[in-house]
């Protein structure tokens, strides 16, 4: 069952409990948790509920990340959940995976995660923000007139990227330190803003009244449940790149141990501190007032601290999503490189650079879609589609932990879930209903995301032609 295909150059396991954590925590906490409180404000009207909702957010990732730890230590292999969709259901289901995850997810995270830098970036330098327009034409596609601009946030956005991806280009050691030191300041600057925002500032009273949300033209429990299930989407959204430290599985020094270690302690920092950085708003800002609101952190802290923080919260911002997008260029090249090894991705990729033991074509591949993504601000439109087709990817993942213990009952598995069947069963009934609240709310993009999957059946069985041509 496990991967055959051996190499006289390989990935080197170098990175111990600490840099898989830091990669883990880096990835996940970008700019999700500073944008996403007054979103999930409108549809939880409720200082206990959406605190309520961000505690059984981070329980539910845990139960994803409990089971993610059994198969990512049974295989530690690089590639992490193409592997378990393929070992357990078939290629199809794998490539299927990676091929989105190449086309929208991390593409479209990475493209999405520098533009977010770009407009942060411009704060402090206006000249070389979005709003700085260098070149503008008009284009006639399909009898249809579309005008096209570059900025100069986009260049930005193009160069983070470049910079980025060459520096893992040439080692994973440069690439961990790196994200070692940007995640350790990260935690600082969201510790430091929880403290001050617990200790100083003009502060509001939390309202706990769960009462009123039915009484007094309250919601109903039909609108609640609705309201819960769009709000845990945004929870997911801050969440997302939990599972991303098991694409390096094939890079972490005794994964059998290192692997859910990382997986557990990091679910519970992000949690953490995602709770407390809420107290944190909830104190500064009532619920009505946070209605809306995408610059929640902004927001919280003006009322907080006033206007003089704005450039400092600015800053934190900005290397927040530095690290976040520093770790999605890590990670994702290394499912590229799985993939390239069965001969379902271009070929180069499955190569290792001899000198500094790197997927380098895997990494050359995923910087030039992601720049493209940026400069043409598809992403955008990608991006909206993504959530609902990488929730589906979960599920399907954390079911597949049944299958593999039946399929292969003889495989080592060093690490069982922890409360094994219930952990996963709660983790995929829960998911399932967030996906059927998902589909009758956003029908269009919910059935865009399966429909940019779909595009990958075809694409899959050309490769698999190639391959069967080649043998």
């Amino acid at each position: 069952m496990v991967n055959d295909n051996k190499e006289k150059i390989s990935l080197v396991r170098q990175m111990g409990v600490f840099d898989s954590t830091m990669m883990m925590v880096g990835i996940v906490i970008g700019s999700g948790i500073f944008l996403t409180t007054g979103i999930m404000a409108q549809s939880l009207p409720s200082a206990g509920l959406i605190l309520l909702t961000w505690f059984f957010g981070g329980l539910i990732v845990l139960a994803g990340a409990l089971t993610y730890a059994e198969m990512g230590a049974a295989m530690p292999e690089a590639g992490g959940q193409y592997v378990y969709l393929k070992q357990a259901y078939g290629p199809l289901y794998g490539f299927l995976f990676g091929w989105n995850m190449f086309l929208v997810s991390m593409s479209g995270s990475i493209a999405a995660l520098a533009a977010a830098f770009a407009e942060y970036f411009g704060f402090f330098f206006p000249s070389l923000s979005n709003q700085k327009i260098i070149f503008s034409t008009t284009l006639n596609i399909f009898n249809h007139s579309h005008v096209y601009s570059l900025s100069m946030g986009q260049i930005i956005a193009v160069t983070v990227i470049i910079i980025l991806s060459c520096v893992n280009y040439i080692g994973a050691a440069p690439g961990k330190i790196i994200q070692n030191i940007l995640t350790m300041v990260k935690i600082g600057i969201i510790t430091t803003f929880i403290i001050l925002g617990f200790t100083i500032g003009t502060k509001t009273r939390i309202n706990f009244d769960f009462d009123a949300l039915f009484h007094s033209g309250g919601l109903n429990p039909v609108q609640l449940i609705v309201g819960c299930g769009i709000a845990l989407i945004a929870v997911f959204w801050a969440f997302d790149g939990w599972h991303n430290i098991n694409y390096i599985a094939g890079e972490i020094k005794k994964p059998q141990r290192n692997l859910p270690y990382s997986l557990v302690i990091g679910t519970l920092i992000i949690t953490v501190l995602y709770v407390s950085v809420n107290v944190v708003y909830l104190l500064a800002l009532p619920v009505e007032e946070m209605k809306g609101v995408v610059r929640i952190a902004e927001k919280a802290a003006n009322s907080l601290f006033g206007k003089a923080v704005t450039g400092v919260l600015s800053a934190a911002v900005l290397i927040s999503i530095l690290g976040a997008l520093h770790g999605a260029v890590f990670v994702g090249p290394r499912v590229y490189y799985a993939m390239a090894k069965d001969k379902l991705f271009f070929q180069r990729a499955a190569r290792i650079h001899p000198r500094f033991r790197t997927p380098g074509f895997a990494i050359l591949c995923q910087a030039v879609w992601s720049c493209f993504l940026c400069l043409t601000g598809t992403f955008e439109q990608l991006f909206t589609f993504a959530m609902f087709i990488n929730i589906l990817f979960w599920t399907a993942a954390v079911a597949s932990v049944f299958k593999l213990r039946k399929k292969y009952p003889e495989l080592p598995r060093p690490y069982k879930t922890w409360g094994y069947p219930v952990t996963p069963l709660v983790f995929i009934i829960v998911l399932l209903i967030i996906l059927v609240n998902t589909l009758i709310k956003k029908p269009v993009e919910s059935l865009a995301g399966l429909g940019l999957a779909v595009i990958g059946i075809p694409i899959y069985y050309t490769w698999r032609k190639s391959k069967m041509n080649t043998g």
